[in-house]
């Protein structure tokens, strides 16, 4: 996908307004990986010709844990040519930086009017926070749902791509859009959660414990910006056992990983060799080699990537072209966010 530069102002908003509205956001915070780009970031490709979507980087969510704002800009930066490698278009998603967008804060500083310390309090990612930084429990954390909130319903999305860990908050955003509604008018929908559900893929880490992270574990996770060699050396470091121990058994959950990668990368035939191998092996009778088996699946991933890793490092090198991008994003948002705020303006102040 290329960029396309010329008269970029004179493109509509979205061709199509009638399409229902999906909104995204991902934390600048670590780099993105194997789980995001097949848990997500593909499904985003999808949707953003089937929906009109907003997809933003979470810089203001990030600083609820004090970062390095050097870092975080440079991070920011990152995340856009991450998403845009991954093949979301600019010219057809608003892709934007949340702090780009103010009239975010001032839906913020409304639903934070709705929400009531006691439900905050309750919330699961605020006590998991709590509990594993004690000495920052800030304002921020508390009220992370209201501004999730007010990401979504600035835009009056209906639709949000969520895992489970995040459904609790986006329960949270229906609730306060129907506080809002029952004492100022009906301004908002009720965002719903969604994905592609035969399309969702689940990638663990490559010690066979949990996800792959963007921050943690890191010898266990793939991330975009490796370079071939630690792809290499990651995947021959991956977990796996002697063997089955008779035909057509059932595959750990870390063998079944690795083979799942290899579905996602490799060619049918590679896929089926070696799951023949798998399921005729048996003990003292162990076909598969999972030292071939890793080679073939490194050097897939290692073709895989590459392009990918590359036009990312393109685009931030290019720092004139990833600008304008970023400027297009934060235009989209804004005309679609200046639009909800008068209606809130005129619902609360008249």
């Amino acid at each position: 996908m290329q960029f396309d530069e010329s008269n970029s102002q004179s493109k509509p908003i979205f061709a199509a307004m009638e399409k229902e509205v999906v909104l995204s956001g991902i934390r600048p915070t670590g780099f993105l990986h194997l789980g995001n780009y097949f848990g997500a970031m593909r499904n985003y490709i999808r949707m953003q010709d089937e929906y009109n979507c907003y997809f933003f980087v979470a810089n203001w969510h990030s600083l609820t844990t004090h970062p390095d704002t050097k870092e975080l800009k440079a991070a920011v930066r990152r995340v856009v040519a991450e998403n845009i490698a991954c093949g979301l278009d600019p010219n057809k998603v608003a892709l934007y930086v949340q702090s780009d967008v103010p009239e975010i804060a001032e839906l913020y500083l409304n639903l934070n009017m709705l929400a009531y310390k006691g439900e905050l309090e309750k919330t699961t990612t605020f006590k998991d926070k709590v509990r594993t930084q004690p000495d920052n429990v800030n304002a921020g954390l508390l009220t992370y749902p209201v501004l999730q909130a007010a990401d979504i319903l600035i835009h009056r999305a209906v639709k949000v791509p969520v895992g489970k860990d995040q459904e609790q908050n986006l329960e949270m955003a229906r609730n306060f859009a129907k506080r809002f509604n029952h004492r100022y008018g009906e301004i908002f929908p009720e965002p719903v959660a969604f994905n592609y559900g035969e399309n969702l893929v689940k990638i663990l880490g490559l010690d066979g414990n949990g996800k792959m992270s963007k921050s943690e574990n890191q010898l266990a996770t793939i991330y975009l910006a490796d370079d071939d060699d630690l792809i290499r050396k990651k995947i021959m470091k991956s977990k796996t056992d002697q063997g089955p121990d008779k035909p057509n058994s059932v595959k750990p959950d870390y063998i079944e990983n690795l083979f799942t990668l290899l579905k996602l990368v490799s060619t049918t035939e590679v896929v089926q060799k070696f799951e023949d191998d798998f399921n005729n092996s048996s003990a003292g009778n162990c076909i598969i080699r999972y030292g071939d088996f890793k080679k073939q699946l490194a050097e897939d991933m290692v073709k895989f990537l590459q392009p990918i890793r590359e036009q990312a490092t393109d685009l931030q090198n290019n720092t004139e072209v990833l600008d304008k991008i970023i400027q297009q994003g934060a235009e989209k948002a804004r005309a679609s966010a200046s639009a909800t705020i008068q209606l809130v303006r005129k619902a609360v102040l008249g």
